[in-house]
């Protein structure tokens, strides 16, 4: 029988019509009323839905901003602080629900970069030492630091603190989650316009300056500048967790030894480490050991990259599962919502940094940041034990200078580029791709975009020692000195 329930509008339509139908009827005859009660119900619908086709049609809009920040990452969330701080009008637009970067997206907590790996002496200030200090890791003027790449204790929290820092400035900084650069129109040697998807439809935005933090040059590969990538780059990794784990001694060795297995076993293609840490529980690991080949720049192979590191990830889980005790209770807790990402484009900008730099810790009179980190080059293949295969040594240079025009692209007068995808050879890229590296660049560029708005000038053609000028009066810059 029919159960009769409320309804309204065009529904009721449907319900009356079922209701003439004779409580005693075949099935025929009930699929047939009931086929024609939805017809009717349609025929009604069908004007209300073609009412208004000028409404629907309307899936985009313009924004005019003075500095655009693509990619809401290390190196962007810097930027956009820097930019917006200095009086600029920002728009920053971030693919993710929320900014951070590798460290909340991929999940990896360490301020790489932030000191000299021999002294622990903080090379880094600004922007990067300010989140470090309010994440509780140390004092805002601290000269030095525990650990030369100490850990924020919470990557949720992150996202909470640059959302607040983001929030106190919204008169200059407005914030675009969950939106995806997908286009670039330029010419005259000036980005005109980025166009960006999101729920407002594909989005117009025009800047008078812009800075590419995608961390793959996107911005600058699609505008016309010059860049590279090597057709072999470093292997992504994905970062995940465990939950209800023992501490007990010599966990870590276990664990390597069970890899080997499951690898000649053929459940695991390729890791690296592992490391295994109880970094936020003491019952809880935090394991990097995921490697994954890849071009990050090829859609199709970033995605089947993002789903063999799931595999990968859940297989390690599995085999310590099966032949570690300390993990016979345990249960896999997450994993992070993006492979990391070490390597794709370089651009070729106004001074290509060498190794040779570093190495020499050759000094720039436009300087805008210090790097420390080593040579870090990670192979596509297993290394058990370790993350990386030196041939002869681990390569470490002295703190060293990174200059403005690392940051300048050819061709293109209104882009900076900040982050992993600055000008860079290979070898000098692994150092500088890091963490507080990215940041102090990012810093950079923001200071710059909003000096050049001020000076009616292009960033290109901004002279860099006044950049540097403006950071160090901020207690930002270059900090190679003791």
């Amino acid at each position: 029988m029919l159960v009769p329930v409320a309804c309204s509008g065009n529904h009721k339509l449907l319900f009356k019509t079922l209701m003439k139908t004779s409580i005693p009827q075949t099935r025929r005859r009930f699929i047939q009323a009931s086929a024609a009660a939805a017809a009717a119900a349609a025929s009604a619908i069908q004007p209300a839905q073609s009412a208004e086709p000028a409404a629907a049609a309307k899936t985009s809009r313009t924004i005019q901003t003075d500095v655009l920040v693509c990619g809401g990452g290390c190196a962007g969330s810097a930027a956009a602080l820097a930019a917006a701080r200095a009086g600029a009008k920002v728009l920053l637009v971030e693919k993710a629900p929320f900014a951070g970067g590798i460290i909340t997206s991929v999940g990896l907590p360490y301020f790489d970069g932030i000191a000299h790996i021999s002294t622990n002496r903080i090379v880094v200030r600004g922007i990067a030492l300010e989140l470090l200090s309010k994440s509780g890791v140390c004092a805002p003027d601290a000269k030095t630091v525990a650990k030369h790449n100490p850990t924020i204790p919470n990557t949720f929290e992150f996202k909470l603190l640059l959302d607040r820092l983001f929030q106190e400035h919204k008169g200059n900084l407005t914030v675009l989650f969950n939106s995806f650069v997908c286009d670039v129109r330029s010419s005259g040697g000036r980005i005109q316009s980025v166009t960006v998807a999101n729920k407002d439809g594909l989005v117009t935005v025009q800047a008078k300056t812009v800075i590419d933090c995608t961390g793959d040059a996107d911005v600058a590969a699609w505008a016309g500048a010059p860049f590279e990538q090597n057709a072999e780059v470093q292997p992504l990794t994905l970062h995940f967790r465990i939950g209800n784990v023992q501490n007990v001694p010599g966990i870590g060795g276990q664990c390597r030894t069970a890899l080997v297995e499951a690898q000649k076993r053929g459940e695991l293609p390729f890791y690296y480490g592992p490391g295994v840490m109880f970094m936020y529980g003491k019952n809880e690991i935090y394991v990097h050991g995921v490697r994954v080949p890849c071009n990050p720049t090829d859609a199709a192979d970033l995605s089947r990259a993002e789903m063999q590191g799931r595999a990968d990830a859940h297989a390690m889980f599995r085999a310590w599962k099966k032949d570690v005790p300390a993990f016979a209770e345990s249960y896999f807790l997450e994993a992070y919502p993006w492979i990391g990402v070490r390597e794709s484009r370089r651009i070729i900008g106004q001074h290509v940094l060498s190794e040779d730099d570093l190495m020499k810790s050759r000094r720039f009179d436009d300087a805008i940041a210090t790097g420390c980190w080593y040579l870090d080059l990670h192979p596509n293949k297993t290394v058990v034990g370790s993350a990386n295969d030196f041939d002869p040594k681990k390569v470490q240079p002295e703190p060293y200078d990174i200059p403005y025009r690392s940051l300048v692209p050819q061709k293109i007068g209104n882009l900076l580029v900040a982050g992993r995808c600055h000008s860079a050879t290979r070898g000098a890229h692994a150092s500088t791709r890091v963490t507080v590296t990215a940041m102090a660049m990012g810093e950079a560029a923001g200071t710059a975009a909003a000096m050049a708005l001020n000076e009616k000038t292009e960033v290109a053609a901004l002279d860099g020692v006044k950049v540097r000028e403006a950071l160090t009066k901020k207690n930002a810059g270059p900090f190679t000195d003791a």
